[in-house]
């Protein structure tokens, strides 16, 4: 069997761009990936166009060498843009050889641990009582596991400002009252984006009673492993941590120095199921459970699923559809054959290769529309972090 061709989708689908990628082969099996590098699509495009040049004539069961190859086959190794292309491709790799052979993808993993995966839920709900509210409504749907977002006093006048002392102010004191009004056996987290520097994060821990929060996912940015490192020694909160990161050499500080409890792998960023189950085993080593990044679309859940599925250390999978959210990212015209949820869990899928289908033909008389992530800016006019 020869890789034929390789196709890359840019399309709009819900509120932002996929970035869908096919390889095509010479006995009619084809799979799909995605790329998780969102708002800058056309790079990764790009380097999917570089990548089919040399892929074109290969075998698509020599995952773990066309991945070696991808990554190499550049003196400047590494870097979002590519390691986003190499996972888009590596996945759909996967959904080709789990196709010829017959066999869902968890199983060139190692096989199944589990047959349900669970999930987490999100409520954007601002700091106030709709964030009780927000939060008892899911309970009341059997979710175990609620994400927050920070809260900000509203500004009708500037909708892309951020002041962080004004934020932690205004969110550890409505956190604080979630935690009374809904108990302790709720898993209550907070993703605060990467807005924050070490100190205001320290502050905003400090402002609550310990035990309030069970994780922080991201409070600073993390291109400075020493600064989680001062801030792990300030705050008792579990940190979630490497949504962002886009190799196992990233997670490398994060996992040997204990610096993340929970690790965000984006299996759609990180180089695809071939680098996230080592980054997995590492974890594994270290008694960190894996907590994964999926805010993309149907081909990154499914993914994720056959991910979840073949590893023992597993918490929770993000999920963007629930009765507190929304998320247009599975479209059924585009995504005819996709995960779906049952309860707060995906079932674990028993249909050869990753079990999604893309709607090729739709994709293809979509122009590409270009989207930017929010540009917050603080009151005194300079940028700071979405």
């Amino acid at each position: 069997m020869k890789i034929t061709e390789i196709k890359a989708f840019p399309v709009w689908v819900g509120h932002r761009n996929q970035c869908v990628v096919k390889v095509e082969t010479d006995e009619g099996f084809y799979g799909w990936g995605e790329a998780g590098l969102s708002g800058r699509e056309l790079a990764v495009v790009g380097a999917v166009r570089h990548y089919r040049e040399f892929l074109i004539g290969r075998d698509p069961m020599r995952i773990g060498a066309l991945w070696q190859e991808m990554y190499r086959s550049q003196y400047f190794e590494g870097g979002r843009a590519l390691t986003a292309a190499i996972s888009a491709i590596d996945i759909a790799l996967h959904d080709v050889v789990g196709k010829a052979l017959g066999v869902p993808v968890y199983q060139l993993l190692g096989g199944k641990h589990r047959d349900r995966v669970p999930c987490f839920a999100t409520t954007g709900a601002p700091m106030g009582p709709q964030l009780i509210d927000d939060v008892k409504l899911l309970m009341e749907h059997g979710w175990e596991v609620v994400r927050t977002v920070p809260g900000h006093p509203r500004r009708e006048d500037a909708a892309h400002v951020f002041e962080p002392r004004e934020s932690i102010a205004l969110t550890a004191t409505w956190l604080v009252k979630l935690r009374e009004e809904v108990g302790t056996e709720l898993v209550l987290g907070i993703d605060y984006h990467h807005r924050l520097n070490v100190a205001e994060t320290a502050s905003f821990c400090q402002r609550m009673p310990s035990g309030t929060l069970d994780f922080l996912e991201e409070p600073i940015r993390a291109e400075t492993p020493e600064a989680y490192q001062t801030l792990r020694t300030m705050v008792d909160v579990p940190f979630a941590i490497g949504e962002e990161f886009s190799s196992k050499w990233a997670f490398l500080p994060y996992i040997e120095r204990g610096l993340t409890n929970f690790a965000r792998i984006d299996v759609c960023n990180v180089g695809g199921l071939t680098e996230a189950k080592k980054v997995a085993g590492w974890a594994e080593a270290h008694y960190i459970d894996l907590m994964p990044h999926d805010p993309l679309g149907p081909i990154c859940t499914a993914a994720t699923i056959h991910l979840a599925a073949a590893v023992p250390n597993f918490a929770w999978l993000e999920c963007r559809t629930s009765p507190t959210e929304s998320s247009a990212a599975g479209d059924a015209d585009m995504f005819p054959i996709q995960p779906e949820l049952e309860g707060s869990c995906f079932p674990v899928p028993d249909s050869p290769g990753l079990g999604v289908e893309f709607n090729e033909a739709l994709a293809s008389e979509q122009a590409f529309r270009f989207w930017e992530a929010p540009h917050l800016r603080r009151t005194d006019g300079s940028h700071t972090n979405w």
